[in-house]
């Protein structure tokens, strides 16, 4: 199913099935774009904690694991201080100041999941080991339809929550 097709289906409802969709969406973008790991991340307390993973690299990355926000290229795309489309990251790390990393990162595209209400939630991000110079700004507008629908999902899961007899 095309992520058109899920914000579609999920606009004005909330989808029990939402999870499972968006992780079918991940796996296939990461398969697209031929990344080793893509993942969502929430920004919370300072740190970057992963809610949703798919992929294997050499550096691991499992859901519920954390990190210090401040160390990751996430937190530099989301205030501009990063590029959210890098075709080969070592050829800019230096240039943007980016955190260094267990290995090196090649190719790396990163967007911000952003709430109606303008906050933003965490990112929606991809990478690879190696550099891949025909990622093209199509390829970042897939990774944004993403973070639509991972922004869906998160307000759905609020609006869940405040209904008293959700909860019991």
């Amino acid at each position: 199913m095309a992520i058109s097709e899920l914000l579609a289906a999920t606009s004005d409802t909330f989808d029990t099935d939402l999870d499972a969709r968006i992780s079918d969406v991940l796996k296939g973008l990461r398969e697209q774009l031929h990344m080793d790991v893509v993942f969502v991340s929430e920004f919370l307390d300072g740190e970057r904690v992963f809610r949703f993973v798919d992929g294997h690299s050499a550096i691991e990355v499992a859901v519920g694991d954390a990190a210090p926000l401040e160390q990751s290229y996430c937190q530099r795309i989301v205030e501009g201080r990063a590029p959210e489309l890098m075709t080969d990251a070592s050829q800019v790390a230096r240039q943007y100041e980016l955190p260094a990393t267990p290995v090196p990162i090649g190719a790396h595209l990163s967007t911000p999941v952003v709430l109606s209400d303008g906050r933003i939630f965490g990112t929606v991000c991809c990478f690879s080991l190696q550099a891949n110079p025909a990622l093209v700004s199509e390829d970042l507008s897939r990774l944004k339809g993403c973070a639509r629908l991972v922004a869906r999902k998160v307000e759905a899961q609020d609006f869940q929550d405040t209904l008293p007899f959700l909860n019991d």
